[in-house]
Parts: structure tokens; sequence; C-alpha cells
């Protein structure tokens, strides 16, 4: 099985995105949800290291607690920064994973995130956001690929 079919890509509607976002902020404010950052990933031991989260995180915040700075970073973000919603096949109980864009020091990150919360109605109890990717984009954002994005 290639990679390419193991992953199941979708664009959710706008409402789907601002709820999302809601409850995310909601979950972080709240402090009932864990942030897991993977910080080391078996995929950077090969990439250029300014690609990999370890990096990208040490460059933009490099007087900063992580846990904080990706709270406060996921936070901030918009249905604008949205791009697109990805259901790993390989493992269909866990949560969709959510990819968003944003622009730091002039160069785009790549955000790829996934919560689960045993209580996704009031987003409270037991949970954890995990963080997959917070890294510079080896390959530059378009506009066309955020959905919900106002031309510039």
């Amino acid at each position: 099985m290639n990679k390419k079919s193991r992953l199941s890509k979708r664009i959710e509607d706008k409402f789907e995105v601002e709820t999302y976002l809601d409850r995310l902020k909601y979950a972080i404010e709240s402090g009932s949800v864990k942030i897991n950052f993977q910080k080391n990933r078996r995929v950077d031991e090969t990439r250029d290291r300014k690609y990999t989260n370890r990096y990208t995180m040490a460059y933009l915040f490099p007087d900063e607690d992580e846990i904080e700075a990706l709270k406060r970073e996921l936070s901030l973000l918009t249905v604008e920064d949205y791009m697109e919603t990805v259901k790993d096949l390989r493992f269909p109980s866990y949560s969709e994973m959510r990819v968003f864009g944003k622009e730091y020091v002039n160069e785009d990150v790549y955000i790829k995130i996934r919560v689960e919360l045993l209580n996704i109605t009031h987003a409270a109890g037991d949970g954890f956001i995990l963080v997959m990717s917070f890294h510079f984009a080896e390959i530059p954002l378009k506009e066309d690929d955020f959905p919900y994005r106002k031309l510039r």
C-alpha cells in the first residue's frame, strides 16, 4: 500500500472548520487537554534540518517553553489558515488530522494536528492534541492551498 492510498483527504465546509477551531481553542484554554508534540520524527532523519519540527520550534520560539508556544499558536489559527482534513486509513478509529499553513518570519510553516477528545461535545475531560507537524514548509504554500483565504 503506497502512502497516498493510506490517506483520505477532503475539504471541510467553512462552518465545520470554524467549529473545530472553536473547540480546539476552548480545550486549550480550559486546560482539559494535553499537548503531545512530535519533536523527533523518523521522517526527519532524512530531511533537511531546516524543515524539521525541532529546528522550526527552536528558530521561531528560542526562549519559550515549546508547549506554551504551541498552545498560543494553535489558539491563533483561523479558518483562513485551514488547508485540508486528512484521515489516516491505517488507523480508522483515530480522529482526522487537520492541516493548516501560516507565515512566520516571511516563511510558510506547515501545521498538522490531531485532536482526540473523549467528550467532543464539550471538549472536556481527558484528551490530547497531537502536533505532528509544526515546521517550515519544504514546498512553498500557494493561495490555492487555502480554500477559505480571502484574496489579499
